[in-house]
């Protein structure tokens, strides 16, 4: 999600005002950055996620059906100020910083077993997301969104996908909206493509980011 509002944020950037602004103004002033320190939670966070990446990595790597499932209490938190950047003009970001957090259980031998067999079905267990929204002198919103994704793999690949939302809890003025978007998905599987997307990107690319930390033996 990170990665994405990243990516985002330098297309905003770059199709934006910024090459007018460096043509009508010579003196751009003093330069200013909006890089801070992480603070201790922050890099807890990252270190819980990353510890997380390398367990999932590690069973899909070695195909090893016994041992320990997959239990990890992960958080992300964004700055309004990055989403805000990151969504650019095509909407508005009414609230401001923003905190979710799961808890993720994975079975380890349906993992080993959708990279080791030919075609696998993945069917995952319920997860629970729950984001806190936090508003400027208000109360902070939280939303609550239960998903159990379900993914086909052909040869450790992943080529159909769907979120399968659940259960849905908000503030009465927001909850008609994720409830109609979670059921349309659900009917229309409009965010299929981007499952396979992320599952693929997480087994080749996230993977590979942490292959000499995984704890087992890789398989080629």
């Amino acid at each position: 999600m990170t990665t994405r509002f990243g990516l985002l944020a330098v297309s905003v950037l770059l199709l934006g005002g910024i090459p007018a602004a460096l043509a009508a103004e010579p003196d751009l002033g003093p330069q200013v950055t909006s890089k801070r320190a992480p603070t201790p939670e922050e890099i807890a966070d990252k270190e819980a996620r990353r510890a997380c990446q390398i367990e999932i990595c590690d069973i899909l790597s070695t195909r090893e059906q016994e041992g320990p499932d997959v239990a990890c209490n992960i958080r992300w938190r964004w700055d309004a100020d990055e989403i805000a950047d990151a969504l650019g003009d095509n909407l508005d970001w009414p609230w401001g910083n923003a905190v979710c957090q799961s808890k993720i259980r994975l079975e380890r031998a349906p993992l080993a077993k959708a990279m080791s067999e030919p075609r696998y079905v993945l069917n995952m267990d319920t997860q629970t997301v729950r984001c806190t929204l936090y508003q400027n002198g208000g109360k902070p919103v939280v939303i609550e969104m239960a998903l159990a994704p379900r993914v086909t793999l052909k040869n450790g690949e992943a080529t159909k996908g769907k979120v399968n939302w659940g259960d849905v809890s908000a503030p009465a003025a927001i909850y008609p909206l994720l409830y109609a978007a979670t059921s349309l998905d659900n009917s229309a599987n409009a965010l299929g493509n981007e499952v396979v997307n992320q599952i693929n990107k997480f087994i080749r690319k996230d993977c590979d980011a942490v292959k000499d930390e995984l704890p087992g033996r890789r398989v080629n």
